[in-house]
């Protein structure tokens, strides 16, 4: 949520002696470069940007059942009003690299913020089911571009010796967003009007454009580079296929045929996307980055955090609800306090960063996530909830040391000229990886549970012969049956859930081992380097 592409002599320090002058289509044609001047304001508009945006992804997720309810739809089909803005993102973010490349990051961002200010002022006057999906989607443009230009521009803009600082204040967007998310839109649609949940982008986003205007440099973009068509083909047809099985396997069926298919299109589509970016001389995403250890290593361990982060943000809430019946509300604010520990130390890991590098505070803050995450995995009904809170707590300040860190760490090895397309491949590793964590663990969690009922059921002695008879007999209403077999449900629920996260603190201590091998100091400048990080 990084690779280069091979820049033309736009990048390069302009002539000024008597040579002639360049031509038109490949001179910078913008004026001086954003880290000349001061940063702090610039970076404060764009973590109000990326906050929305990111904001904005989980918000919706907790006025779905109100939505179901409003339309008279079925839970598959509102679904879609998530579905259809994931699927919209995996197309638009690979192509913000160019985009920023070819009319100038400044320009792109603040078109960004018209186009997601436009989608949810649309979403919110939506007055059928499929109409609102059709404005997610508007809405997804603006939302998948501002997150990979905003840290695109960070990283030209921010010195490389205060990057780490920069960048802790920047991740709030990512990490303190969707963790106060819950908590915003259960206050927001049990208490107002759903609606406002896309209403409230709208002052946000105009305020943001008048400062962006205001305060943000101009930086420079390259004329006349030609568009990756076959490339971008490639990747979106990828991402759109992998993130749909994704998103619809746990209803489909996992071993459905529609999945299956999905599946196999995902990853043909990925390994034509491989050949072509290999093959082309400006390429949408260059992979040849991950040639670069460094980068991989970061991005490794950024998918392992991202897929642990959702899986909490997910699962805990839903066990709250489900499991323990507190409201929306209240299982929002269950999480509020282990997301200002996340906002609190993010700063403080940036600082950590420019002093010490990133190898400590990611090796620590992954023991943490991972310990925390161990803890979690003995929930129970009757645990409380200060015990759930004080398990989250020291997730969530794993979280704020690590991820942060860790994401510089990998950006701090590619060049100011490839941020823009690095910044893109960022984002889609972190949208993919947070389906992929949710996927596979959804599929783990339903198989679970069905293997628990069926054993359970086999052991009481009241029904024969198993799981299948028990839950006819209590959708029939019998008497005695239905206690039993919700208390079963619960019971079992509540054991697949501690595994899912049992599973997840063994993949976090994984991940130790290669913030191991994280760089023991901060790179200071990435521009000298081979030009395998250009590429």
């Amino acid at each position: 949520m990084g690779h280069g592409g091979r820049r033309g002599p736009g990048r390069r320090p302009a002539v000024v002696a008597t040579a002639p002058p360049a031509p038109e289509a490949s001179r910078p044609v913008e004026d001086a470069p954003a880290s000349d001047r001061g940063w702090v304001l610039p970076l404060a508009v764009l973590v109000v940007g990326m906050f929305m945006a990111v904001l904005d992804t989980d918000i919706v997720n907790v006025a779905i059942p109100m939505m179901q309810t409003q339309f008279g739809a079925t839970t598959d089909q509102v679904q879609w009003v998530a579905t259809a803005y994931t699927l919209a993102l995996g197309i638009v973010v690979p192509v913000s690299g160019w985009l920023g490349d070819r009319y100038g990051l400044d320009r792109v961002y603040r078109y960004s913020l018209i186009g997601f200010a436009a989608g949810s002022a649309l979403c919110g006057l939506a007055w059928s089911l499929n109409i609102l999906i059709g404005f997610r989607i508007v809405q997804a443009i603006g939302g998948g571009l501002l997150p990979a230009v905003a840290q695109a521009m960070l990283y030209r803009m921010v010195p490389r010796e205060k990057m780490g600082t920069a960048m802790g204040f920047f991740g709030l967007g990512v990490l303190f967003a969707p963790a106060v998310g819950p908590t915003i839109g259960g206050y927001l649609v049990e208490y107002v009007n759903w609606r406002l949940i896309f209403y409230i982008n709208v002052p946000v986003a105009v305020l943001g454009l008048v400062a962006a205007s205001a305060v943000l440099p101009r930086f420079p973009r390259t004329s006349g580079q030609r568009f990756d068509t076959a490339g971008f083909a490639s990747v979106a047809t990828s991402l759109f296929s992998l993130l749909l099985a994704l998103s619809e396997g746990a209803s489909w069926g996992w071993t459905s045929y529609r999945v299956l298919i999905l599946g196999a299109v995902g990853l043909l589509s990925l390994a034509v996307f491989v050949v072509v970016e290999l093959s082309v001389e400006e390429p949408m995403l260059d992979v040849r980055i991950f040639g670069n250890w460094a980068y991989t290593n970061s991005s490794l361990l950024m998918a392992i955090l991202i897929a642990a982060l959702f899986a909490g943000m997910f699962y805990v809430p839903l066990f709250l609800q489900e499991g323990q019946g507190l409201g929306a509300l209240q299982a929002g604010l269950t999480l509020l306090l282990p997301a200002l520990i996340t906002g609190m130390v993010m700063p403080i890991s940036g600082q950590l960063y420019d002093r010490i590098g990133a190898r400590w505070p990611a090796t620590v803050g992954l023991l943490l996530v991972a310990y925390g995450t161990y803890l979690i995995h003995g929930i129970t009904l009757s645990t409380s909830k200060g015990q759930i809170v004080l398990w989250m707590s020291i997730r969530s300040l794993g979280m704020g040391l690590s991820i942060m860190p860790i994401i510089t760490a990998g950006m701090a090895t590619v060049s100011s000229a490839a941020a823009g397309r690095a910044s893109a491949m960022n984002n889609i590793i972190q949208r993919v990886s947070s389906a992929l964590g949710l996927g596979v663990l959804t599929a783990i969690l339903t198989s679970q549970e069905a293997q628990q009922m069926s054993d359970r059921a086999v052991l009481l002695p009241s029904v024969a012969p198993g799981f299948p008879q028990l839950q006819g007999m209590a959708a029939q209403g019998q008497a005695g049956v239905l206690p039993l077999y919700n208390s079963t449900s619960l019971q079992v629920f509540g054991t697949a859930v501690g595994d899912l996260f049992l599973l997840t603190a063994g993949l976090t201590a994984v991940g130790v081992l290669l913030a191991l091998m994280l760089p023991a100091r901060p790179v200071a400048s990435a521009e000298g380097r081979s030009a395998v990080l250009e590429l």
